[in-house]
């Protein structure tokens, strides 16, 4: 596997991939777990080369989130992805994402809007500029991303649509199931940060909203089951719940009656200081 730092050799390598065959992209952040290692295995059951990006983009994080102790291991994290067969990591600096005078931000509206758009100002932007620029660096035929981060997913199939980019479709651009611990959390970068008695408790958190599920399938309101849901965190340990909502699947509307559509239940929770984010189908 070839790590490169810089655009100029990064562009020169996925010229000599492509003359080979299809190319497709795992954007991460780094600290890799199971889940984005089933995203490179589905990868490579779709294109020739798998190319995967490890870059902390401050763009996507507020004033006083986790930035500077996000967990960063890259050694550790070239030799998982080496081990997965994948053929090249781009793994820029800020420097060379955002060279001196960088000016440039992308907004998309809409599917941003509520969930972690109104939790987390500015998110959404952050995202859509990193990932635009990811596309156009190295020009995939198809991407890959985790459906935990549903709304992030919404959110660059907007941006992609929107902007022409170069993708072949937007299509291209997959979401891949949530990864689940044994114990049903949803597998993420941030657990590492639960002691072990809140790794413990967090548990609670796919338990709760698959009862929530179950009882409007059983015929509760909707707002019954999420005043339901967020009482059993709070006495599970969480300390504070920033949303649970039921919202359309795909236009991320906030639905309070069950219909015909599909629709999927979103929750984003703290415990111990840590923001867990999780969503189901409904």
């Amino acid at each position: 596997m070839q790590t490169v730092r810089q655009l100029d050799p990064l562009r020169s390598a996925i010229a000599e991939l492509k003359r080979d065959g299809t190319v497709a992209l795992v954007p991460t952040m780094g600290a890799l777990h199971e889940g984005h290692l089933t995203l490179v295995r589905e990868a490579k059951q779709r294109a020739a080369h798998v190319v995967a990006s490890i870059f902390v983009n401050p763009r996507q994080f507020g004033p006083n989130e986790d930035l500077a102790k996000y967990p960063r291991q890259l050694l550790a994290d070239q030799a998982k992805l080496e081990a997965e067969g994948v053929s090249l990591l781009w793994a820029p600096d800020v420097e060379a994402m955002y060279p001196a005078g960088y000016a440039t931000n992308i907004s998309v509206s809409g599917v941003s809007d509520g969930l972690c758009g109104e939790s987390r100002p500015g998110h959404f932007d952050g995202v859509a500029t990193v990932v635009c620029k990811l596309f156009n660096q190295v020009r995939p035929d198809l991407a890959l991303f985790g459906e935990k981060d549903w709304q992030q997913l919404a959110v660059i199939r907007r941006m992609a649509r929107d902007l022409d980019l170069t993708l072949p479709h937007v299509d291209a651009i997959l979401g891949v199931p949530t990864v689940r611990e044994a114990d049903g959390l949803a597998m993420s970068s941030r657990n590492a940060y639960l002691s072990a008695t809140d790794r413990a408790n967090a548990a609670a958190l796919p338990r709760a909203m698959q009862a929530a599920v179950a009882a409007i399938r059983g015929g509760s309101t909707i707002a019954d089951a999420m005043t339901t849901l967020k009482a059993a965190l709070l006495a599970a340990g969480f300390t504070s719940i920033d949303y649970a909502e039921v919202r359309d699947a795909d236009s991320l509307e906030q639905i309070t009656t069950p219909g015909d559509n599909p629709a999927r239940l979103f929750v984003a929770a703290r415990i111990g200081g840590t923001r867990l984010i999780d969503n189901i189908a409904t």
